[in-house]
């Protein structure tokens, strides 16, 4: 059995894989967390191991050790590379790009085999573009809906609502009448025209010969501005996959 990482700067994101089949999965906030979950579990036998991580090389080199003391099993890293899995990474500098989005970019060409636009919506909005070569052409970044929201929540004096608020409010899309409703529905909107400008330009590139994968924690809250999108919750775990195969 497999256990793969994914080791953000708050949380390490895990799944456990035999073959193909996900046998257990969860986010966890430390590594101690992490392995009391998995060892929790008598079903997984942990045989091998591979990981991404964008800490630092002290915080990363520290999990790895940890990882192979409790299961011992040899740790396999994802690191930035030029080109792999047929992808040339676009940034003039390969290794200023976050292997998290790098590897969703591995991941998506990895089943499209083809020119796709991913899109990752969490704390940050990313968008990439993959040319039908396996060229990646760069992309943006912007702030994702928490960032957004806590910035006008915490900078202007007059916002203030709590988390279930926020929720509530996104259930509409008509014009806001309290400032929960505003502050949503027009951060939502934002995010949305952020989406659409993306898929424009990729139909400038490529017409309709191209894919769209959908990931991230916020990524059903544009679902309906995109049904033709593929929606791939692990798709760094793809990516990580064919960037570290184990055979």
């Amino acid at each position: 059995m497999i256990l793969e990482m994914d080791c953000g700067n708050s949380f390490i994101k895990w799944r456990v894989l035999d073959r193909e089949t996900v046998l257990g999965s969860g986010i966890a906030d430390s590594a101690t967390e992490l392995i009391a979950a998995v060892s929790g579990n008598h079903d997984l036998k942990i045989t091998h191991c591979r990981m991404v991580s964008v800490r630092s090389d002290e915080e990363t080199a520290c999990l790895v050790a940890v990882m192979r003391a409790e299961f011992s099993v040899a740790v396999m890293c994802a690191s930035p590379v030029r080109a792999v899995a047929g992808v040339t990474n676009g940034y003039e500098d390969f290794e200023r790009l976050g292997l998290d989005r790098w590897l969703a970019v591995v991941g998506a060409f990895e089943l499209s085999k083809g020119a796709c636009l991913i899109l990752d919506l969490g704390t940050a909005v990313t968008a990439d573009f993959v040319a039908a070569n396996g060229r990646h052409l760069g992309g943006f970044i912007c702030p994702g809906l928490p960032l957004m929201r806590d910035q006008l929540r915490t900078h202007t004096r007059r916002i203030k609502y709590d988390d279930h608020s926020a929720e509530q409010a996104l259930l509409s899309s008509t014009p806001g009448r309290t400032t929960v409703e505003a502050v949503e529905r027009g951060c939502l909107l934002m995010l949305r025209g952020f989406v659409q400008t993306q898929l424009q330009l990729a139909h400038e590139y490529w017409g309709e010969e191209f894919e769209v994968f959908l990931t991230g924690g916020d990524a059903d809250l544009v679902r309906s501005a995109l049904p033709q999108a593929h929606m791939v919750k692990d798709l760094v775990f793809v990516g990580l996959a064919t960037a570290c195969p184990l055979s």
